[in-house]
């Protein structure tokens, strides 16, 4: 099994590990900080490196429990190699901002309008979320740009905890989209809390702390359906040392 390291620090860059087996093509390694996707959010992409062999990855994905690690080239690290670990944390960064951004939106809309979310997707610096509104008109879209960049400036901090399944699911409205996608079999849920503002069950990687992501563009928004509206938001870059 393979230990996740990103889910308890997403702000890892660099980590050793070890190769402990070759599965589908790809590698699995003892320990990882690659995210392999899920969630909406895209997989991380990065390097392996050992002595002065280095293997760029550029796949990130789970099968059937594993996380495989698919590299380009024939060859691939021998089973019991110790390899260094890299990400492009320049395209990690981006998306953990704009994961943040997105359950900005989420909670600013949950707690201002009770609007469940019923789909998502997102690109480094951009991304899209739908909502379940009868009707969205410009001068609503100025209200919700203002509301989430109002919380970009309060600086909320991001905690992430994990919990036994039964006290998770004590919480509130811990799951805000339209069909719990929770495993039934899983006995810890993650949760990600902007403080004061957003908590919902999360697998993927986030900033700190609000003021991170930036400003927030409300790009453009599109009727998906009778009662399914689409919001895009946009970041400028920035830079994480």
């Amino acid at each position: 099994m393979t230990d996740l390291l990103y889910l308890t620090d997403a702000y890892l860059q660099t980590f050793p590990a070890n190769v402990i087996a070759h599965v589908d093509g790809g590698v699995v390694l003892d320990r990882t900080a690659f995210y392999p996707g899920g969630g909406g959010q895209p997989h991380d992409v990065g390097s392996f490196n050992s002595g002065e062999q280095l293997w760029p990855v550029r796949l990130v994905k789970r099968v059937q429990g594993e996380v495989i690690h698919y590299l380009e080239g024939d060859e691939l690290p021998a089973v019991g190699t110790t390899v260094t670990g890299s990400l492009d944390w320049r395209r990690r960064y981006q998306l953990m901002r704009t994961h943040t951004a997105m359950h900005i939106l989420c909670g600013v809309i949950w707690r201002d309008y009770g609007a469940s979310v019923t789909g998502g997707n997102m690109d480094p610096l951009q991304g899209r979320m739908d909502f379940e509104f009868e009707t969205m008109r410009a001068e609503l879209v100025g209200e919700i740009e203002q509301a989430i960049n109002a919380e970009v400036v309060a600086a909320r901090p991001v905690r992430v905890r994990i919990l036994p399944r039964d006290e998770a699911f004590q919480i509130p409205d811990l799951i805000r989209t339209k069909i719990n996608l929770l495993p039934e079999g899983i006995e810890e849920v993650r949760t990600v809390e902007l403080e004061g503002l957003d908590l919902q069950a999360d697998g993927g990687t986030h900033v700190a702390n609000t003021r991170e992501v930036g400003p927030i563009r409300i790009a453009d928004y599109k009727s998906k359906g009778k009662i399914n509206k689409r919001i895009y938001i946009e970041l400028d870059e920035m830079v994480s040392d």
